[in-house]
């Protein structure tokens, strides 16, 4: 039943970001790249909770949080590039038909990467009574929930006000990190991992690997590498800017005595 639903899950992922590319290539926009990937998570919880048919508690929750989560994000990034007119990150990409096809299966991999615990969960015909894992991890989750969504507000009011034009923010939770957002993002898989290994099994453990490759994503693929480098080559002979990598953690907040 798990290989089964997992297999149906990965189908429907890539069919969705085939026909995403082939749409947005026809008309060479990236402005509904963001919401197809979240949208494509939060139909792939449902789906594979519908198809598991169990409907256990935890695994409603967990459903309900990435929708929470899907939600929010989606919804943040599409008014986002909509105001902004265009993501950088697509510069030289939306033209080239092959290498927009290239980062819309990239897109495929990293929702089914990052969902399959809560997949595996969903697939899981077998219970486990609610226990302190479930509620830290849910912790965990409203943790970084909150943390994303503050700091994703924080930045959108900082960049609207006219008098921060060209200035780069460190108010708020960017006082403490660099990077609070993807700090909240990592939190939240995290999280939801860590309910969802309350049932698994031997091999299932694996899916560790949903948290830890969203982390290796942001931190050394496609968030913080591309952002900071962004940000030196505008502020790096800023001593405002200087001060403030050197006194502000990257990505993990540090107590401050």
């Amino acid at each position: 039943m798990m290989g089964s639903t997992l297999a149906k899950c990965a189908a429907v992922d890539l069919g969705i970001q085939w026909a995403g590319w082939a749409v947005a290539s026809a008309l060479k926009t990236e402005k509904f790249y963001d919401l197809a990937g979240s949208g494509t998570f939060i139909l792939l919880a449902h789906l594979s909770r519908m198809w598991g048919g169990a409907g256990h508690i935890r695994q409603n929750v967990q459903t309900g949080l990435v929708t929470a989560w899907g939600l929010r994000l989606g919804s943040f990034l599409f008014m986002r590039i909509l105001k902004d007119g265009q993501d950088r990150r697509f510069n030289n990409v939306r033209d080239s038909p092959g290498t927009f096809f290239v980062y819309w299966s990239v897109q495929a991999m990293w929702v089914f990467m990052t969902l399959l615990p809560t997949l595996m969960l969903n697939s899981e015909k077998r219970d486990e009574a609610l226990g302190m894992r479930d509620y830290i991890g849910w912790g965990i989750w409203g943790l970084g929930f909150a943390t994303e969504a503050i700091a994703d507000q924080q930045k959108w009011l900082f960049k609207r006000d006219p008098d921060n034009a060209g200035k780069f923010i460190q108010s708020g939770l960017w006082a403490y990190s660099r990077h609070p957002n993807y700090l909240g993002e990592i939190l939240q898989w995290s999280g939801l991992w860590l309910s969802a290994s309350s049932v698994m099994q031997g091999p299932q453990h694996l899916s560790v690997v949903s948290p830890l490759f969203v982390w290796f994503l942001l931190r050394h693929v496609s968030g913080i590498p591309i952002l900071e480098k962004q940000a030196m080559k505008k502020w790096g002979s800023d001593p405002g800017f200087q001060n403030y990598v050197q006194n502000t953690p990257l990505l993990w907040p540090r107590p401050r005595f």
